[in-house]
């Protein structure tokens, strides 16, 4: 099924928020400097109550290749499997409505998933901002160095593995490392140190920082 004019995306990049209505600027504009082009950007609403809605409509009205979807608050493992139902590319990523991507993000990672059918998705390469430790999931009164960690959003795979694996499960913290643990048994997963996620500790009200 065709969804843009003269343009068939590669890469689907998958951005949920909810009520992250002055970082997003930030955010999307590191979409739209990639120096890899042929991407798409789903943006999904999760019934944010701010601003938010308003601020990514306008970037859909002027980019064809960014559409915006808005529903209920259901979470952002639910929200990231609307984003997965509703890509087109042939590989999937992600990107948090407070993180950037350097401009070569994009290009660095289609440069080895293209080299390597074998792989079925990469993760890692993080430079962080800010406190680099982060609750552990299996003990919550300890912290843990966040490059020990799976990271949702620097994940780069395939679509068919995202659709296949059922995608992410509902749950309170971390769905990302539940995600890896599940399906690392079937795909080959591979961790690469190429930093140019910019992840972002110091957002205030994120779940890293309130579970």
């Amino acid at each position: 099924m065709q969804l843009y004019k003269n343009f068939t995306p590669l890469v689907s990049i998958i951005l949920t928020t909810y009520n992250r209505s002055k970082y997003l600027k930030k955010c999307i504009e590191s979409v739209i400097a990639q120096t890899f082009t042929g991407w798409e950007l789903i943006i999904i609403d999760d019934g944010s109550k701010d601003e938010t809605f308003k601020v990514i409509s306008g970037y859909c009205k002027l980019n064809q290749n960014i559409r915006c979807i808005k529903h209920s608050n259901r979470g952002p493992a639910l929200s990231r499997n609307s984003g997965i139902l509703a890509s087109t590319g042939k590989y999937i990523t992600f990107l948090d409505s407070d993180d950037e991507y350097e401009p070569d993000h994009l290009e660095k990672r289609v440069a080895i998933m293209e080299e390597n059918d074998r792989i079925d998705c990469l993760h890692g390469g993080l430079k962080i901002m800010g406190d680099p430790y982060v609750i552990d999931k299996n003990d919550k009164s300890k912290t843990i160095h966040i490059k020990d960690c799976v990271v949702n959003g620097t994940f780069f795979g395939k679509r068919t593995m995202f659709y296949q694996s059922g995608g992410y499960k509902d749950l309170p913290y971390s769905s990302e490392s539940e995600f890896y643990e599940r399906n690392s048994k079937s795909y080959k997963f591979k961790r690469i140190d190429i930093p140019t996620y910019i992840y972002y500790r110091n957002t205030p009200d994120s779940i890293c920082n309130n579970f």
